[in-house]
């Protein structure tokens, strides 16, 4: 049981991914429990409401019992709560303690559920899935492929990996070793038959077995009107190579003289950062689900998504912060580590941000959206970026208005938009506390805004 003060931390902290507030007890509060068991655990009010105002409820011994056994009894398998009352301004306030469960996921009437932020999501077939070989430690891409032999894989695809793991030292294996031998050391070859993995690294055409195992490239020059169009198929390894060609192909590249012998070249986006992105959708995307791999080139943006989702256990809030790397293919993975590919220190989203930021272009942005995509953006200076730092629709248009002028008054500002000195100010403060403005001059008629070049990474801040 938690002591007073933890128990107003997490009264305070309003409803979260742990903490829950229910009126009374109801279907979704078993729901709710069987969230928590799948996620990371959590705590559930009862007597509060969703605003976070106490209510309190009647308690009785036989009524706290009645609940815990609807709680056992209405999960598969039966989730045991811990239960206390507790006094809070002045009313009895109920706290159901869920842990998390150790395998999953627990069900709650046929239906599994797993929290996101503050509320309950139905799991889908594939999230099921995932879901129990992570928590079971195991991995789809580590099973027998259906219909699939050993005569299909391509051993100098084999060979050239094996090459590759010597030079980067991260494994070392006998070049002379019978290649067979090799897969079957590293788990990809079980009860006679290559894994998925192996399938999908090795195999002369993984496609014939797995369809969705493309990597779809698309140049646009709206979202319904396509330049450059591309299937890219064969083994993963070759996917990646072909993916980051059809880059170069699409996206700006110039040339700044150094005073050295060889030109430096800037492209659109930093190069790494891409490659970084399509390691990582090519390496963590579900396999299960039917779709592919996608990398859309935009007149300003370039999107990499990839199906699944993050790994469970991870939240984007997660990625901007000192992370485990959590695989959901452990047999691609491993190669791609031996290969110098990937690091299993989960460094692989803060290589993408320093590269963006080094080349002064914005971070990258990191969504689940139907699956998980990055966006890599040209210009920092766009609608839709500022949009999403929570400017309105005034100060939008500011922005825009200084980018094509070059600056801008409180005067200029007020006649634009027909709003109060007032206002005029507050959006101006605004802008500049976000390091998207600077204000040059203190007061008087020469005072006045410009766009301010800050660290990339301050802007919004």
């Amino acid at each position: 049981m938690k002591g007073r003060k933890t128990l107003m931390k997490l009264l305070n902290s309003g409803e979260t991914e742990t903490v829950e507030f229910k009126e009374n007890f109801d279907k979704e509060t078993i729901e709710t429990a069987g969230a928590f068991a799948n996620t990371r655990g959590g705590s559930i009010f009862i007597g509060i409401s969703d605003n976070g105002k106490v209510k309190g409820v009647q308690v009785g011994k036989e009524m706290l019992k009645n609940w815990a056994n609807r709680i056992s009894q209405g999960t598969e398998p039966p989730v045991i709560p811990e239960i206390e009352v507790s006094e809070i301004a002045g009313k009895s306030v109920v706290i159901i303690w869920i842990r998390e469960f150790p395998i999953k996921p627990v069900s709650v009437k046929g239906r599994c559920f797993r929290r996101v932020t503050n509320s309950n999501h139905i799991m889908t077939t594939q999230e099921i899935a995932q879901m129990h070989f992570h928590s079971v430690g195991m991995s789809w891409d580590k099973l027998p492929a259906r219909d699939a032999t050993i005569e299909d894989i391509d051993w100098e695809n084999v060979k050239r990996y094996v090459r590759k793991a010597n030079e980067t030292g991260r494994r070392n294996i006998d070049e002379n070793e019978n290649p067979l031998q090799i897969l079957e050391k590293l788990e990809l070859i079980k009860e006679g038959k290559p894994t998925w993995a192996a399938v999908l690294l090795f195999h002369e055409y993984p496609q014939r077995l797995l369809s969705q195992g493309v990597i779809h490239c698309g140049r646009f020059k709206e979202e319904t009107i396509v330049i450059d169009d591309r299937m890219i198929e064969g083994p993963i390894i070759e996917q990646v190579e072909e993916a980051m060609d059809f880059i170069r192909k699409n996206v700006n590249v110039r040339f700044v003289m150094t005073g050295r012998p060889a030109r430096e070249q800037i492209w659109d986006y930093p190069l790494e950062a891409l490659r970084e992105a399509i390691v990582n959708a090519v390496c963590h995307r579900d396999y299960t689900i039917p779709s592919n791999t996608e990398i859309r080139i935009y007149d300003d943006k370039l999107i990499v998504w990839s199906p699944g989702g993050l790994p469970f256990g991870i939240t984007i809030e997660d990625l901007y912060r000192p992370h485990p790397s959590v695989l959901r293919n452990k047999g691609i993975a491993g190669i791609f580590y031996d290969m110098g590919w990937i690091e299993q220190w989960g460094s692989g989203i803060d290589k993408m941000r320093n590269a963006c930021v080094k080349a002064r272009l914005p971070e990258p942005q990191f969504e689940e959206y139907q699956g998980f995509r990055v966006i890599f953006r040209k210009d920092i200076y766009t609608e839709e970026y500022l949009r999403n730092l929570g400017l309105n629709e005034r100060q939008i248009k500011a922005v825009m208005y200084v980018k094509e002028k070059g600056k801008i008054t409180n005067k200029e500002y007020q006649e634009l938009f027909d709003v109060s000195k007032r206002t005029v100010t507050n959006d101006l403060e605004e802008l500049v506390q976000k390091n998207l403005f600077e204000k040059i001059g203190t007061r008087g008629k020469g005072t006045f805004y410009k766009i301010k070049r800050a660290s990339i990474g301050q802007i919004g801040q």
